[in-house]
């Protein structure tokens, strides 16, 4: 009977902690929403508050002050979003299977030389050098797309989450008669959806925030993702350029502060409702691609 009060009276403060610090997670985003729909006099007055003392949307005029662009731009980023995290999750999961094989003859060695890769690298100008002057995606949507479709740390991760699949498996199917490519797809993939989860959930994210990429590649205004859409908007040169001023009128000031507020939430808002589809799939693919040795 001790025992029974003593797991209750656990489980209760158990709940407590967790419930405290979820509210304490939350906070800055509302805070973020709160300062989003503020008075921009009120934020520099007063700070910050979790309930808008003036409630205004003038930052959200100015962020959608020119809707077209902004759905432009985010048709642009779910494009590369989504064809990027397919794509990248196809090659990284082949290039993981296919170092995971143990019969795989040049195994250790392609495994160091993809190892090796993430202790030193080329450097940002030669990057661009070969981006530009030898591939020629200069203002192309495949130097957003094709450089971070494979990540040395993806595939080791996704080598070490299907070294823990039994060999038996690959056997069998091979007394069967299967081919490599009938065990990859019938067998492996399905058995690595934790692995592919959260690795699907890195590429996802990478893409959706990339802004460098286009701020270094990308020169026609159309091609814009959200990101550098928003990153231009935020600067002071961005704001004219994109006529903001010119659209709410001349004696509009465009805000400063509840802007970059706005301008978080328009965001960060789409993908934060791909967390919960792959949540149950992710500490899981995490922990055993991260400790299989």
């Amino acid at each position: 009977m001790r025992a029974e009060r003593s797991t209750i009276v656990f489980n209760i403060m158990g709940y407590i902690v967790i419930s405290v610090l979820t509210l304490l997670c939350l906070l800055p985003f509302w805070l973020i929403i709160s300062g989003s729909l503020s008075a921009e006099d009120d934020i520099i007055r007063d700070g910050f508050r979790l309930v808008p003392q003036h409630f205004s949307i003038e930052a959200y005029k100015a962020v959608f002050s020119n809707p077209m662009q902004i759905l432009k731009a985010y048709e642009v980023t779910i494009r590369l979003t989504l064809t990027g995290t397919v794509l990248g999750l196809f090659f990284t999961s082949m290039a993981g299977y296919v170092l995971s094989r143990k019969d795989f003859k040049y195994r250790d060695k392609l495994a160091f030389f993809i190892y090796f890769t993430t202790l030193f690298s080329g450097g940002l100008i030669p990057w661009y050098i070969m981006i530009v002057n030898y591939l020629n995606w200069k203002d192309s949507y495949l130097a957003l797309l094709v450089p971070s479709l494979l990540s040395a740390w993806n595939i080791i991760l996704m080598k070490n989450f299907m070294k823990s699949i039994p060999d038996s498996i690959v056997e069998s199917a091979k007394i069967d008669g299967a081919g490599e490519f009938t065990i990859y797809r019938r067998l492996i993939l399905p058995l690595s959806t934790p692995g592919l989860a959260t690795i699907g959930l890195f590429l996802g994210l990478a893409y959706w925030n990339d802004w460098f990429s286009a701020n270094v590649f990308i020169t026609t205004e159309s091609k814009y993702p959200l990101q550098f859409l928003l990153y231009k908007i935020l600067a002071s040169a961005a704001v004219l350029k994109t006529n903001i001023a010119g659209n709410l009128g001349a004696d509009f000031q465009a805000p400063a502060e509840t802007l970059k507020m706005a301008v978080a939430i328009v965001v960060t808002g789409p993908i934060i409702f791909l967390y919960p589809f792959v949540q149950r799939y992710f500490v899981k693919g995490l922990t055993i691609g991260a400790v299989k040795g």
